[in-house]
């Protein structure tokens, strides 16, 4: 190997050290790992910023290169190919402008400054454009550095081939291509390859980043998570914010209804206060378009406060199926301080919120449901009831007094009790008493008619919906054993079977049949069906009635109550 291959490996291999070390400081730097990390995110700032970065590394190489035969050894092509790798086709070309540009136009140009001032504008873009389909190819994974070098020999290839071209007079050309081509090709390539290796460093800590993000995330939704049950205000807000802010290195959180500020903890709490009308521009978009919302500076986030120290957010909308019902934020003191990992943490914690609470919506309606069905058979029952009540008691008042008297006991016993079901669930024992205050009334009502007989073990209990088992008996009387001549017999009955209660309305009359599915005459009636879809819509489908009945040979209602 002679002296003049020799320097030129030598001065490369400097020049390559001064360009990896730079980049190396780069990675420490938070808004480059930024740019770098999220370069699909970035938008046409952000690439403004890297096509400069990577333009000086191209002049900085042209400045530190080798001269020779009247041109120079340099290693720009690493930084304008390296930016179009990382930034894409645009980066690339813009860098490749600036140092390409550069290279013509200073006096250190040489006869090759055309050449080489076209080729840099090419091999940008050629590096973002290689990139580009690789990435594609390998579905978004990022370029191994092993294909960054064979993009790199392409590129100055490429280069050698314009000064072929383009230099004059040819010969000289040919002749300085063959002492160049070779050092440079190899270890611009190489060059190329480490820096790629060096940016890895911000893809691995930034997958690093999103593996503890997730992890905090799940402690963040398991802590937080059971304030949102009961659904969004201030005190859940306030609760929720306190944990993210402790968890996560957010400067501040907020959590917002679609007016105020419901909790707001971390800096610049001094006036943003859980109460305040929301006064932060971006965040009432997010709430208006139902998208979330970034912003890089203080301008961006729109606060007017003159001391407020919060210079870029997130924000992203919490809802309610498809409607904005307020907004989660994350702020840092840095401008364009959010990265995709925050962003990514942000949309996942607002889509676990928005779920639950419009799961705690879905339970309030739910619970809504059960009491508005409740007060449906207590205005059905109390009319139609009373009436009869009345007329037997007023029957007994001359004939048999004293057992007027103990029917008015019943009979008060049976609506305070009736008045009385307001919670959501009482004990089995306590249903049975209100059933035994209907049974003796009706009972004065149809004498021989009706018989009725318990089956209920000592101990055996458990909790039920309220006014769950005097329409099942109301049916059987009315439907079961009146229509027969001479009555017949009544027989309520529980049993524990495995984790459920079985209880049962049993009777011998004419036999019941309908389908608790229709509607039409073959329906079961308001009070059966009622009852059914209480059940239903307490535990579940599978703990429907089942109806048994034969023709003649009475009917058999069935409901299981999961004991708790």
């Amino acid at each position: 190997m002679d002296i003049t291959t020799y320097d030129i490996f030598k001065s490369l291999l400097n020049n390559l050290g001064v360009i990896v070390l730079i980049a190396f400081l780069l990675t420490k730097v938070r808004y480059f790992k930024i740019l770098v990390a999220d370069n699909e995110r970035i938008g046409l700032k952000g690439q403004f910023i890297l096509i400069i970065i990577f333009g000086l590394f191209g002049i900085l190489a042209t400045y530190n290169g080798f001269p020779i035969k009247g041109a120079i050894a340099n290693a720009r092509v690493v930084g304008v190919v390296t930016g179009g790798i990382i930034g894409g086709p645009i980066v690339g070309l813009g860098a490749g402008l600036i140092a390409g540009v550069h290279r013509y136009a200073i006096d250190i140009g040489g006869f090759t400054a055309v050449a080489c001032g076209i080729a840099t504008i090419i091999e940008g873009y050629m590096g973002g454009y290689i990139g580009g389909y690789i990435k594609r190819r390998a579905h978004g994974k990022n370029i191994k550095p092993i294909s960054a070098f064979y993009i790199g020999i392409i590129a100055e290839l490429t280069q050698m081939t314009l000064i072929l071209l383009l230099a004059k007079p040819f010969h000289e050309a040919l002749e300085l291509v063959k002492i160049i081509a070779i050092p440079m090709t190899v270890l611009n390539s190489l060059g190329i390859a480490v820096f790629i290796m060096v940016i890895q460093n911000i893809y691995g800590e930034k997958e690093r980043t999103a593996a503890e993000q997730a992890q905090k995330a799940l402690i963040i939704a398991n802590k937080t998570l059971p304030y949102f049950r009961h659904g969004l205000d201030y005190e859940s807000a306030q609760w929720a914010v306190k944990i993210i802010h402790q968890y996560n290195e957010s400067d501040a959180v907020a959590i917002t209804d679609t007016e105020k500020v419901l909790g707001f903890v971390g800096l610049g709490e001094d006036h943003h206060k859980a109460g305040m009308e929301i006064k932060l521009f971006l965040t009432k978009k997010t709430i208006a378009t139902g998208n979330y919302s970034v912003g890089h500076t203080k301008c961006d986030i729109g606060c007017n406060h003159e001391d407020c120290k919060l210079s870029s957010a997130v924000m992203v909308p919490l809802k309610n199926k498809d409607t904005s019902i307020g907004s989660l934020v994350f702020f840092s003191k840095s401008p364009h301080g959010i990265s995709s990992v925050d962003m990514e943490l942000a949309s996942g914690l607002a889509q676990l919120f928005s779920t639950q609470i419009e799961l705690s919506n879905i339970e309030k309606q739910k619970s809504d449901l059960n009491k508005a069905e409740l007060r449906a058979l207590q205005a059905q029952i109390n009319p139609h009831f009373l009436f009869n009540a009345i007329n037997t008691i007023a029957s007994f008042i001359r004939t048999k007094p004293d057992s007027a008297r103990e029917l008015l006991v019943h009979l008060g016993d049976f609506f305070r009790k009736n008045l009385q079901r307001t919670t959501d669930l009482v004990s089995l024992n306590k249903e049975i008493e209100h059933v035994k205050s209907y049974l003796a009334i009706e009972k004065a009502r149809f004498g021989e008619k009706l018989n009725v007989e318990f089956d209920i073990s000592e101990g055996e209990s458990c909790f039920v919906p309220p006014l769950i088992l005097q329409p099942l008996v109301e049916n059987a009387i009315k439907h079961g054993l009146l229509p027969k001549k001479n009555g017949g017999i009544i027989k309520i009955s529980a049993k524990k079977q495995g984790t459920d209660m079985h209880i049962a309305i049993i009777d011998d009359g004419v036999g019941i049949k309908c389908s608790l599915n229709e509607s039409t005459e073959k329906g079961c009636g308001i009070g059966l069906s009622n009852v059914n879809e209480r059940l239903k819509n307490l535990y579940g489908d599978k703990y429907s009635i089942d109806i048994g009945a034969e023709t003649g040979q009475g009917t058999t209602v069935l409901l299981r109550i999961p004991i708790e």
